[in-house]
């Protein structure tokens, strides 16, 4: 068997590893799970390590299971927090448990007729007739407060001085996790859990308790919580969490998070966000060194992703997006979709014209009825050198009528003075 552990090392996706782990993966097929509470109905990119692990299971012979917490995910985890999360009702996450299904659906294989074909559990099933009455005589009585005050999730909660507090659903949330690994180990087989390493108190909980009530064995591994080279959170940026979601965060958003990571970065996560082997990668990231500015290695790192995540079409899109900056042309321009186009032009400024007003000669346009020229003179001579464009068509009259025609997507047009100047004249 291809050793999952030595993949992952060579990756530098461990950070705790439980003793023996690495030897029971090697004895045959195994299986183990990744829990992911379903408080969005869309993955975004901080969980990404965790499902590549799962992917890298997978691939490594063994079966993964992905557990969305739909009954966890009424509690709240309280690792790394520093506030109570808010509490979601059953529909939503009945459809948020949905909707990850169907994204994980395009990093781990559950259809192919295989002993390894991954499985969605949610904890919701097993939890939901469970009185409290007997979880806490059944479960509860296996595990001390001491223990459980003694996690680092807990401890540091506790410690902040702006915390209030901790409530009891909170505090019971190890235990419930720790429930969760003991019945996958009992009744689905799983001898081990997959996780961030924050988790690391509420992994070995489960492997407490599996020893405890049942003397049996269980495993724990942890990856590390990704960081920028600049110390900031990784997947974030000015407008919030990088979503898998195409309608939350674009394929051109996405592939331009990518495209623009440090040299730094770029050599960690072509390792752990690809499944390039190492060869490949090590070619790649010694071809940067000597040549960073082409930025290669970005450019890899956001196709491969950008493809795995989406679609080879969506990276396509993006690219030919990407260049619309710095070329393009008319059709091009019309062929992007309203949510790709603002995309692009997001930083560009901007202008209001009433959609009465059409059609303008291009001079009114853009001296008069907005104030991309400052005058009609200076309009009047850019366009006679050749200098102006709108929709990436060339003006080569200063008598050109500016009709309905020219709206792209039904809302805007697009005016570039010389080769970088961009400007959007929004038509309502």
């Amino acid at each position: 068997m291809k050793n999952f552990v030595e993949e992952l090392r060579w990756r530098g996706m461990i950070q705790d590893i439980m003793p023996g782990t690495e030897e029971k993966l090697m004895e045959g097929p195994q299986a183990a799970y990744v829990g992911i509470d379903p408080t969005a109905d869309s993955l975004h990119i901080g969980h990404l390590v965790s499902v590549m692990i799962l992917k890298h299971f997978q691939n490594c012979g063994h079966k993964p299971f992905a557990l969305v917490g739909g009954a966890t995910g009424m509690v709240g985890d309280p690792s790394m927090k520093s506030a109570e999360r808010n509490l979601l009702d059953e529909q939503t996450l009945n459809h948020n448990v949905a909707a990850l299904k169907a994204q994980l659906s395009r990093f781990l294989d559950f259809d192919f007729d295989a002993p390894n074909k991954a499985e969605l559990v949610n904890n919701y099933d097993w939890m939901k007739d469970y009185t409290f009455i007997n979880f806490i005589r059944d479960i509860g009585k296996h595990i001390t407060v001491n223990y459980m005050m003694a996690k680092d999730s807990v401890k540091k909660r506790l410690s902040r001085e702006s915390s209030e507090g901790m409530s009891f659903t909170e505090f019971s949330y190890q235990l419930m996790q720790g429930y969760d690994f003991y019945w996958l180990w009992k009744n689905r087989g799983c001898i081990l859990q997959l996780g961030g390493s924050d988790q690391w108190g509420n992994i070995t909980t489960g492997t407490e308790l599996i020893r405890r009530i049942d003397g049996g064995e269980a495993f724990a591994l942890t990856c590390p919580l990704i960081r920028k080279s600049d110390g900031t959170k990784f997947g974030k940026t000015e407008k919030g969490n990088v979503w898998l979601d195409p309608e939350r965060t674009s394929p051109y958003e996405f592939y331009q998070f990518w495209l623009n990571v440090s040299d730094e970065d770029a050599e960690r996560y072509i390792k752990i966000f690809t499944m390039l082997p190492r060869e490949e990668i090590e070619t790649l990231i010694a071809a940067h060194r000597e040549n960073p500015g082409a930025r290669e290695l970005q450019r890899v790192l956001a196709r491969e992703v950008t493809i795995m995540c989406h679609s080879e079409e969506a990276y396509n899109k993006a690219v030919e997006a990407s260049k619309m900056l710095f070329g393009g042309n008319s059709e091009a321009l019309r062929a992007l979709d309203e949510r790709t186009f603002r995309a692009v032009f997001n930083d560009v400024p901007s202008f209001t014209v009433s959609r009465a007003d059409l059609p303008l000669g291009v001079m009114d346009l853009l001296a008069v009825n907005t104030t991309v020229f400052p005058s009609k003179g200076e309009a009047r001579k850019m366009i006679q050198g050749g200098g102006v464009s709108i929709n990436k068509d060339k003006v080569t009259s200063i008598d050109r009528s500016i009709t309905a025609d020219d709206i792209v997507n039904d809302h805007y047009i697009l005016a570039q003075k010389g080769k970088k100047n961009y400007f959007i004249i929004n038509i309502v």
